[in-house]
């Protein structure tokens, strides 16, 4: 985008961008907590909701590709690199599957949206102790079914210059010990819609590549080749010019 085109945005941003976020977050996330119970499905399916309000606003064009690679009622530990704040909006109002999110038991205490985490059933992950680790890999168990998958991002933290750092091996671990393939998904375009804090915020297209599944029955023992084949997949569906 020009920088004319950049200026004209910029008022859009703040006097309206910016207020339909919030009000749409006001209005969504209680409807969330309600639905939570009834149906977590439709509680999630509301998030989304959410989510692709955020994209019309933006505006952020989406182009989606490999869907045919989704098996229905099959559950997945989906991978994805990890490239700024927007992935969120992008794989909600996207991705076509119904999934929780890995998240830090921290953020259950974030107001408002922690409880409504926490009601549509996202994974609060508790790495005090082995104990508590365990209990985190049984509620995950539970709650995987039926087609119900969970999205990770294992490096960890974002990676606004569009490449793909060093992965940790805990979405690794977690799908060995819950026995679901991994379903590797690529996002490209993330981090130039919004490269840092809401000021950054920007119109623009993001990509979104889903690979065929990975079995990690077949790497039981090798925790580290599934984890490079898993990152070659990824790497493959960045844009050219960002490789």
């Amino acid at each position: 985008m020009n920088k004319f085109l950049l200026g004209l945005y910029q008022p859009y941003k703040y006097l309206i961008a910016l207020p339909l976020f919030a009000i749409d977050t006001l209005i969504i996330v209680p409807l969330v907590c309600l639905a939570s119970l009834f149906s977590r499905r439709l509680a999630s399916t509301l998030g989304a909701l959410w989510a692709r309000i955020i994209k019309w606003i933006t505006p952020m064009r989406v182009s989606v590709s490999g869907r045919e690679n989704v098996r229905p009622g099959q559950s997945y530990v989906i991978v994805a690199n990890h490239q700024g704040a927007y992935d969120i909006v992008l794989i909600y109002s996207s991705l076509g599957i119904d999934f929780r999110w890995i998240m830090k038991k921290e953020l259950r205490r974030a107001p408002l949206i922690g409880y409504a985490s926490e009601r549509v059933g996202h994974i609060f992950i508790d790495r005090s102790s082995a104990r508590a680790a365990y209990r985190s890999i049984q509620t995950a168990k539970a709650t995987l079914v039926d087609g119900t998958s969970v999205v990770i991002f294992p490096e960890g933290t974002r990676h606004t210059d569009g490449q793909i750092g060093r992965f940790k091996s805990g979405a690794f671990k977690l799908a060995f010990d819950i026995g679901l393939p991994i379903l590797p998904v690529t996002i490209n375009g993330t981090n130039k819609i919004m490269s840092g804090g809401i000021g950054t915020l920007r119109p623009g297209k993001a990509t979104m590549t889903i690979h065929p599944p990975i079995d990690t029955t077949v790497y039981a023992d090798r925790q580290a080749e599934l984890m490079e084949l898993t990152r070659e997949a990824l790497a493959s569906g960045l844009n050219t010019k960002e490789k």
